[in-house]
C-alpha cells in the first residue's frame, strides 16, 4: 500500500475577496469581458447591502478543512485535501499542480454543488483534465449529491428548523420552495428544454429534474404536500434562462392568499452573495409585499453533519 496520501479535490465558484477585487471577480466570470459601468455599480451596491461580506472562501476552507480531518479520523495522514476556485484564487489549476508537486497519484474531485450540470460540474472536470494530462494525479469525480440520503436527511432538518421559527397562524398555510441557480436554456424542436451547450442530456435536463428529485426526496421525508420548485440569480444575459424566477413563484403565491414561505436554496451549500442578497434581502422584501412570512433555510456551510455527507460520497466515490 503507497504511503502517498489521496488527494480531494475541493471545487467552488469562487467569489470576490473584497470591495477592491469586485470589478476583477465581475470581468473573470463573465469571460474576460469588462462589465459596464452600470452593471458594476449595481454588483458593489449588492455587495454593500449585505455588509461587503465575501464569505465564500473561508466557508469552502472550512469544508475542505473539515473533509479532511473526518476522513483521516480512522487511518491519520490517508487524505490530504486540496482547494481550487473556478474564478478566483487559489485557483484549480494551482491546486492540482501543488498535488503534482506533493507527489499526489489518486485523487477525488468534488464541486460544492449538489446538481449536476454540463454547464456547471463539467466545465470543473474540464479544468482539472486540462492541468492533469498524461502526468497525474488519476481522478475520479464526485457528479452530483442532490439525491444522497444524508443531503437530503440535512435539507430536512434545515426545512424544519425554518418552519418552526414562523408565527403559529402561518405555519398551517406555508409552502415550501427549493431552489437552485438558474442557468441559461436553449429550446429544442419539440420544446423542450436544454442547458445552453450541454448535449448530455437525452430526454430531460438532469439539471432541472435534479432540483425536482431534492423537492421530492425532502418533502417526502417531512410528508410535506405544499411545496414546488423555482429557479434564482439568472444572469444578466441575452439568453434565456431557466424559469419560473423565484421572484415570481413567491408573488404568485402571495397572490393566492398563501400566509407563508419557506426557502429551501438546495443548489447553493455555503453562504454568499446569491444568499445573502437575493434571498435574504430580495426574495424576502417579496414575501413580505405579497403579505407573507418568510424564512430561509440555514446554509449547510461547514456543519458537521454536511462534513459527514461528503466524507461519504468521497468513500463511496473510491469504492466505485
Amino acid at each position: 500500500m503507497s504511503d502517498v496520501p489521496i488527494g480531494v479535490l475541493v471545487m467552488a465558484y469562487g467569489t470576490a475577496s473584497g470591495p477592491d477585487d469586485i470589478e476583477r471577480y465581475y470581468t473573470d466570470i463573465r469571460g474576460g469581458r469588462q462589465p459596464s459601468p452600470e452593471l458594476l455599480a449595481e454588483l458593489r451596491g449588492r455587495y454593500e447591502a449585505i455588509g461587503n461580506r465575501f464569505p465564500l472562501l473561508d466557508c469552502t476552507k472550512e469544508q475542505a478543512s473539515g473533509l479532511e480531518r473526518e476522513l483521516n479520523a480512522e487511518a491519520p495522514g490517508a487524505f490530504r485535501a486540496y482547494l481550487g476556485m473556478k474564478h478566483s484564487p487559489p485557483s484549480i489549476e494551482e491546486a492540482v499542480a501543488q498535488m503534482q508537486a506533493d507527489g499526489i497519484e489518486r485523487a477525488v474531485g468534488i464541486v460544492m454543488a449538489p446538481h449536476w450540470s454540463g454547464m456547471s460540474i463539467d466545465t470543473y472536470v474540464q479544468r482539472v483534465g486540462a492541468v492533469v494530462g498524461d502526468h497525474g494525479p488519476s481522478f475520479a469525480f464526485v457528479r452530483s449529491f442532490h439525491d444522497h440520503p444524508l443531503f437530503v436527511e440535512l435539507l430536512a432538518s434545515r426545512v424544519s428548523d425554518a418552519l418552526a421559527t414562523l408565527p403559529p397562524d402561518a405555519s398551517a398555510d406555508t409552502v415550501v420552495v427549493f431552489s437552485a441557480h438558474s442557468l441559461p436554456v436553449r429550446t429544442l424542436e419539440d420544446g423542450s428544454q436544454r442547458c445552453l451547450r450541454c448535449n448530455a442530456c437525452e430526454t430531460s435536463c438532469r439539471y432541472h429534474d435534479g432540483l425536482v428529485e431534492t423537492a421530492d426526496l425532502v418533502a417526502g421525508k417531512l410528508g410535506l404536500t405544499s411545496y414546488t420548485t423555482a429557479w434564482q440569480s439568472a444572469g444578466r444575459t441575452a439568453d434565456p434562462w431557466w424559469g419560473p424566477p423565484i421572484e415570481d413563484v413567491i408573488a404568485n403565491l402571495g397572490a393566492e392568499g398563501h400566509r407563508a414561505v419557506i426557502v429551501c436554496s438546495a443548489g447553493f451549500v455555503a453562504d454568499h452573495l446569491e444568499i445573502l442578497y437575493d434571498l435574504d434581502i430580495e426574495a424576502k422584501a417579496i414575501a413580505e409585499g405579497a403579505g407573507m412570512a418568510f424564512a430561509r433555510t440555514e446554509m449547510p456551510n461547514a456543519d458537521p453533519a454536511f462534513v459527514k455527507m461528503l466524507v461519504a460520497v468521497v468513500r463511496e466515490q473510491l469504492r466505485a
